[in-house]
């Protein structure tokens, strides 16, 4: 039997939303500059993205509810199950820019939230403490649930006015961060990833920039001299990118390749940080900007394509969870 497509609908197209909610607060960090019309776009990619998001989630909540076997494969699977950060990240970014101090509801959302990441993060730690994932399956993507839901689960507890609490997540993603890097970094010296897999290779520069958010949240008073430290330490992740671009260039367009929309709208919201804490020409933060916002939107045309030629979702295969 074929298998639904309500049931190919993998967390990984959580990708989408998360990067258009990272790239509306980067916009929305440039009113800073006084440029009025970075709130007009970032809004409009605000309310755009909450829609897109909204029927995501409705959608892999109707998944849960008919095919659970296919979600419990999702979760089990080394490389599916990390991607499933994606979900509860996106409901950290959407906290981080429409949450407010003194919330009740707001700080709800946020332990739920981390919660979930704390459950994909635990399986994760659990086969690599316990040697049970094979060389293949060690990808960057394993960084999002213990890493990039670290830093950014700061951010949030940073704008919902816990900021000592926002500091003790820092102190944790970096630690992951610290025990993942080499482990992530050897396997990709070691040889390019699976074809498939490929597209994912943009998740290799997320943690530096979530990071340089991260510090900036916890620490307004933080100069741009300091804040583009992170930018520095991006250096290697990004060469270690695009140094294999011949690798993942003419690999088929997917949704995988989501994976770079995050990072690169990261450090434009970096940038223009630091730009402004630094006092330096608002148009290098808009240049980065511009960047991130022709680079995302290629993705989201690329995807229109796709779900037009009905390609979005994997093709339907015979399955013992279908019904």
């Amino acid at each position: 039997m074929t298998t639904p497509w309500i049931q190919r609908l993998h967390a990984g197209l959580f990708a989408i939303p998360f990067g258009l909610f990272t790239l509306s607060g980067a916009w929305h960090r440039a009113v800073g500059f006084g440029w009025d019309v970075a709130a007009d776009i970032s809004s409009a990619i605000l309310d755009f993205t909450v829609v897109l998001w909204v029927v995501l989630l409705l959608l892999y909540l109707v998944k849960w509810l008919r095919h659970p076997g296919a979600v419990l494969d999702e979760y089990l699977n080394p490389v599916q199950g990390a991607l499933m950060a994606l979900l509860p990240l996106s409901m950290l970014m959407f906290v981080i820019l429409l949450g407010h101090p003194g919330s009740v509801a707001w700080v709800a959302l946020t332990l739920f939230a981390l919660s979930l990441q704390l459950a994909i993060a635990a399986r994760v730690v659990s086969i690599l403490s316990h040697g049970e994932i094979q060389h293949h399956t060690i990808t960057p993507a394993l960084y999002l649930p213990t890493v990039t839901g670290a830093f950014m689960g700061a951010i949030a507890m940073a704008v919902l006015g816990y900021s000592g609490w926002g500091a003790l997540l820092f102190g944790m993603a970096l630690a992951a961060w610290a025990l993942l890097e080499a482990r992530v970094l050897n396997r990709l010296f070691h040889g390019p990833l699976p074809e498939t897999l490929r597209p994912i290779i943009g998740i290799e520069m997320a943690p530096p920039a979530a990071a340089t958010l991260a510090a900036g949240a916890i620490w307004p008073g933080l100069p741009g001299e300091v804040l583009i430290v992170g930018l520095g330490i991006a250096s290697g992740p990004v060469l270690t990118v695009f140094l294999r671009y011949r690798l993942w260039h003419k690999v088929p367009f997917a949704v995988g390749f989501w994976s770079f929309s995050f990072p690169m709208a990261a450090f434009a919201g970096a940038m223009v940080e630091v730009v402004r804490r630094g006092h330096w020409p608002a148009l290098v933060g808009g240049l980065s900007l511009l960047m991130a916002s022709t680079v995302i939107a290629i993705l989201l045309f690329r995807t229109i394509i796709l779900l037009l030629n009905g390609q979005l979702l994997p093709p339907g295969v015979s399955s013992p969870h279908s019904r």
